[in-house]
C-alpha cells in the first residue's frame, strides 16, 4: 500500500528541515503560508508568508546554536487536505535543554502547504525554554 501524497509531502518536508535545505522546505509551500506557534513566548505568533516561515526556522537554528533538531513519529491523513504529524523536539539554549513532544497541523491545497498549526504537549515548559 503506497503513502498519501499529502503525508510524503509533509515527511519531504521534515526531510528537507532535518537536512537544512531551506529552500526545498520553501518550495513546498505557497507564497502565502502561514506557520501558527502556540504559547507566550518571543518564537510565538503568526509567521506569515514563506520568508517569515523560514525565518522562523532560521530562528530555531539560531536560538539553539544549531541543536534544535526533530524526530519524527506518526503523520497521519484524512484525505481531504489535512494532514497531522507528531515530532519530538530535542534542543538546547544556553545552560537549558529540551526534548518536549509537539504535534503539526497542516493544510494542504494544490500539493503545496498553506497553513500550518502548532501543538505542544507541555506550552509552559516550552515557554520557558524560549523566553
Amino acid at each position: 500500500m503506497s503513502e498519501h501524497p499529502d503525508c510524503a509531502l509533509v515527511r519531504r518536508c521534515y526531510e528537507a528541515f532535518g537536512q537544512g535545505d531551506m529552500e526545498k522546505l520553501g518550495s513546498m509551500m505557497t507564497a502565502d503560508v502561514i506557520h501558527h506557534v502556540p504559547g507566550n513566548n518571543p518564537l510565538s505568533g503568526h509567521h506569515k508568508g514563506r520568508e517569515g516561515v523560514m525565518d522562523l526556522y532560521r530562528r530555531l537554528g539560531e536560538e539553539t546554536n544549531g541543536t534544535f533538531r526533530v524526530e519524527l513519529g506518526p503523520v497521519l491523513v484524512d484525505g481531504r487536505g489535512h494532514v497531522m504529524s507528531f515530532h519530538t523536539v530535542y534542543a538546547d539554549r544556553g545552560d537549558r535543554g529540551i526534548e518536549i513532544g509537539e504535534g503539526l497541523f497542516f493544510t494542504i491545497v494544490g500539493g503545496k502547504i498553506t497553513d500550518i498549526d502548532g501543538c505542544i504537549a507541555d506550552i509552559d515548559e516550552s515557554d520557558a525554554f524560549w523566553s
